[in-house]
């Protein structure tokens, strides 16, 4: 066996990232042994501690330093009205998720609404006084200014879904472009040729990759994009409402929609019928996420599905290697920081 003079990849101390990839386990699951965790198997402990003895691993010493100021406790910030929250199902499926993969740490988990300046501010407060261990973001735009106040804090943190293609913090996400793609190819395959496209909030990247996936989809099966049958929706059910009423009287010849999320997909079906449209015989109709409201509805929706409670458990785990080891993302490089999980089509009667 190696001894302590083994160097990382990187020709420096050897990483959290290289005990994972040695043991053959998430940083998350590192940071658990590392930490005294009993969340953890004997036969992976066992492992964790090979690895570290083989590279001679040694934790950073500023966070263990920092261990006795701890407040074991994480924040999950929603900057979106409370009303939004409680309204779509993605929100309480990320809470499941995420409070799955707390319950066996000592960690408490913190709510925190920050959809209005008067929330951000007292937030802004609240984080500045260093009064939890590491934050999780949930539905961030391009323009919110809570991940530079994380960084410029120093505060460990992960969000769901980058900003850009070149967020700096570490993400956890859902294959938006491919998703895409799959409804779009799924309804090109049913014989629609005028696919419409309600949008989500395109403040948002992960509803921008959307849209990518659609017109890329369309190009490659030979279809010229027609802009005007793209709409801005905001991941709402009203959104889907008004961009369905919009649609139809631009273009009445429309055969299939594909909607940001399955809320929006209830909004423009309920537009549909009203307008004496039948689905799927008139128009074929697709959804994204897959939640109890695709289930529900009449017909049951074809739809996106993204491994939402994965997720959420993927944002802990991520964040708590962030808080065992807290050297800034960018000096750690950003692949192994932006987790990208698959999307699956769901087809059920509305296409």
């Amino acid at each position: 066996m190696a001894g302590h003079g083994v160097r990382g990849r990187s020709g420096g101390r050897p990483t959290l990232e290289e005990v994972a990839a040695r043991a053959g386990v998430g940083r998350g699951t590192v940071s658990r042994v590392i930490n005294g965790s009993p969340r953890v198997s004997d036969a992976t402990r066992a492992a964790v501690e090979a690895a570290v003895e083989e590279l001679g691993y040694v934790p950073n010493t500023a966070a263990r330093a920092l261990a006795a100021n701890r407040t074991d406790a994480i924040a999950l910030v929603v900057p979106e009205p409370e009303t939004r929250f409680f309204a779509e199902p993605y929100f309480s499926d990320m809470l499941k998720g995420v409070g799955s993969e707390l319950s066996d740490t000592e960690m408490q988990l913190l709510l925190i609404f920050a959809g209005s300046d008067r929330e951000r501010e007292r937030l802004a407060q609240y984080l500045a006084a260093h009064r939890v261990d590491g934050v999780l973001l949930v539905s961030v735009h391009a323009d919110d200014p809570l991940p530079d106040l994380l960084t410029q804090l120093e505060i460990p943190a992960v969000i769901s879904g980058p900003r850009s293609a070149a967020e700096p913090l570490a993400s956890v996400d859902s294959d938006n472009y491919g998703g895409a793609r799959s409804a779009v190819e799924h309804l090109l395959s049913r014989g629609r040729g005028r696919i419409a496209h309600i949008t989500g909030h395109l403040a948002v990247y992960g509803a921008q990759r959307r849209v990518d996936g659609y017109r890329d989809a369309l190009r490659e099966a030979g279809h010229e994009v027609d802009e005007g049958l793209i709409e801005a929706g905001d991941f709402t059910e009203e959104g889907g409402r008004r961009a369905m009423t919009e649609l139809l009287r631009r273009h009445p010849d429309i055969d299939a929609v594909f909607a940001a999320s399955d809320v929006t997909a209830a909004g423009a079906g309920q537009v549909l019928r009203e307008a004496g449209r039948s689905i799927p015989g008139d128009v074929a109709l697709v959804g994204y996420d897959d939640s109890a409201i695709a289930r529900h509805m009449e017909p049951p929706l074809t739809s996106v599905r993204q491994p939402i409670e994965e997720m959420g458990r993927a944002m802990i785990d991520l964040l708590l290697a962030e808080i065992a080891d807290r050297r800034p993302a960018a000096s750690r490089g950003l692949e192994r920081h932006q987790v990208v999980l698959a999307t699956e089509l769901v087809e059920r009667r509305s296409s």
